[in-house]
């Protein structure tokens, strides 16, 4: 019986091997991502799980029923025996990961494949085969992931399963028991080991990737930040020669290089001595990256290089895009193919995508400095690119850990950005258009602060299309959150208020912040004011436009104590307010 067990011990080291094949599928990490596989995942699944019970079946060990003795490999059996086998491993794996498809498909195919080999026990085997697969995917649970003290005893459990199938089933009964006695404990002892380390090898292997994917991430982000401040200028020369040189220092490329859609902008590495900037792109493969939009993989034929001697053999190559269109692109540059790998290809993909973010954010940005360059409104010029800049690096910081998050945070750049250009043309906004601007401003707020600031809408949805000012609501909302919430990380309340009160329309934002005082208050309505923590001019700037528009009645009243945060609300007639539009 030792001896068995040590044999199939031995055994198992096969179906470690195959289980270390298994890691290089996607299908394997989307089972135990509990993600959905597509049916095609699923029909490779089970069809690799079936040949998995399949291969388990053959390692086994041919033993007599007669002389209870057992030879080396299963082949073809005589009447009188049986096989000590892993089969089972392979289907308790496919039914915990994969699920009852998966679990039912590989135990028909092991199962079935039993019933071909013969022997007194074939009947018996290839059941309980069958049965294992059902009874091991009932113990699947979606978005749980499989423990292995619990995998060692599903699978000692499926084979201990089978065992009694066998006492039960096969005949003549004498010769199953006198089977069971030699071949049970050490079936079971193996098969829960054996489902065990499979389990272990794949998330272990997983693991390690995952670490890895992690690193790559990190420097990625490395150099995003690195980068950031070098692409916010846009996508020329200076800006191209300072980027290559960061990523050349960080990853262990030949050469990098940064193009637009005609020149080398910059080129960082060997062969930098006829891979010169400002020269015209030659190579069809850098061409064909820009006109399909797509990463492009070059050997030295589609290089073709004419210098003969280059020492770059092969180059990765993807584009830069911004709105949509491709303005450039990133070439990794290797002595070598074999030099590419699958971390490389993802590495360019992540900093070109990261790359093109930037020069987007860095197009917003151009765009915000020219409308304050207009000159606008003096309410506008006292929006700080501090907050912009802010905004772009958390942007930048969470497109790779969080892309989703990132893209919701530039959609509400863009909303926020675009309520400003509007106001360059418009001399009035509805409450409405006023509010998704404010919006747009708490929201980038909210994710850069998260935990922190909770804001609190009560808002007469009637009254949204009654006219004010642009830029009106969002100053006092970022003067609320710059000074009243400057000393505090938490609990920060912020509450917007527009409400019909005596035939007006009443806007109030009040905050629980650090207050000011009844002076500060008063003073701010008729000057700015000389103090350390800010001027108050932008609070000035409303009130001037308010009171300009619609006279002193809806100047703002401000009360506010030291520590005891602050209430800003104004008045407007309704009659104004509804008319103003179209007087």
């Amino acid at each position: 019986m030792l001896e068995l067990l040590i044999t199939m011990v031995e055994r198992i080291g096969v179906i470690v091997t195959i289980a270390f094949i298994l890691t290089r599928f996607r299908f394997l990490r989307n089972m135990l991502n509990q993600e959905q596989l597509d049916k095609r995942q699923q029909w490779t699944a089970i069809l690799f799980f079936g040949f998995f019970g399949i291969i388990g079946t053959y390692t086994g060990l041919s033993v007599s029923s007669e002389s209870l003795q057992f030879s080396r490999w299963a082949t073809d059996l005589a009447t009188e025996e049986a096989i000590a086998n892993s089969r089972v491993i392979g289907v308790v794996i496919a039914g915990l990961l994969g699920g009852p498809k998966v679990g039912i498909g590989a135990g028909l195919i092991a199962g079935a494949h039993r019933f071909t080999l013969g022997g007194f026990t074939a009947i018996a085997c290839g059941t309980a085969t069958i049965i294992a697969g059902i009874l091991t995917s009932l113990l699947y649970r979606k978005h749980t992931r499989v423990k292995l003290h619990t995998a060692f005893l599903i699978g000692a459990l499926a084979e201990a399963l089978q065992m009694l199938i066998i006492i039960l089933v096969a005949r003549p009964f004498e010769q199953a028991w006198d089977l069971v006695n030699i071949i049970g404990i050490p079936m079971i002892v193996a098969n829960g080991l054996g489902t065990v380390l499979v389990l272990l090898i794949i998330k272990s292997v997983l693991s390690e990737e995952e670490k890895a994917s992690a690193v790559q991430a990190q420097k990625t982000l490395r150099i995003a930040d690195k980068t950031s401040a070098h692409l916010r200028s846009g996508l020329h020369t200076e800006s191209a020669k300072a980027v290559c040189n960061i990523i050349h220092r960080e990853i262990r490329t030949s050469a990098v290089s940064i193009t637009n859609t005609a020149d080398i902008l910059a080129h960082i590495g060997l062969g930098d001595d006829h891979h010169r900037n400002s020269s015209p792109i030659k190579t069809k493969v850098t061409q064909a990256a820009i006109s399909k939009g797509e990463l492009m993989i070059a050997d030295v034929e589609s290089i073709h290089c004419a210098f003969k001697s280059c020492p770059l053999r092969a180059a990765l190559i993807a584009p830069l895009k911004q709105q949509g269109k491709v303005v450039g692109t990133l070439k990794f540059y290797f002595s070598s193919e074999s030099e590419i790998s699958d971390v490389n290809i993802e590495l360019i993909n992540g900093l070109s995508a990261m790359m093109s973010h930037q020069l987007e954010l860095a197009a917003a940005d151009q765009a915000f400095q020219l409308a304050k360059e207009a000159e606008i409104k003096a309410l506008q010029a006292q929006i700080s690119p501090h907050f912009l800049f802010n905004t772009l690096n958390t942007i930048i910081s969470l497109t790779r850990i969080n892309p989703l998050t990132a893209r919701k945070l530039l959609i509400s750049l863009s909303h926020f950005l675009r309520g400003n250009l509007t106001s360059t043309t418009a001399s009035q906004i509805t409450l409405e258009n006023e509010m998704k601007h404010v919006k747009a401003f708490l929201e980038i707020k909210e994710t850069r602060f998260s935990n922190k600031l909770n804001v609190d809408y009560k808002i007469d949805e009637t009254l949204l299309s009654h006219y004010v000012p642009p830029l009106t609501l969002q100053p006092i909302v970022e003067n609320a959150i710059q000074h009243g919430f400057r000393d505090m990380d938490k609990d920060c309340e912020l509450g917007i208020r527009i409400q019909k009160t005596a035939g007006k329309v009443t806007i109030q934002i009040a905050d629980n912040g650090s207050g000011m005082s009844e002076e500060t208050a008063q003073q701010i309505n008729q000057s700015p004011v000389d103090s350390d923590k800010g001027s108050g001019l932008a609070l000035y700037n409303v009130n001037r436009r308010l009171k300009m528009m619609f006279g002193e009645i809806a100047m703002l009243q401000i009360e506010s104590k030291k520590g005891k945060g602050t209430k800003i609300q104004f008045s407007i007639p309704i009659e104004e307010a509804a008319e103003r539009w179209t007087g």
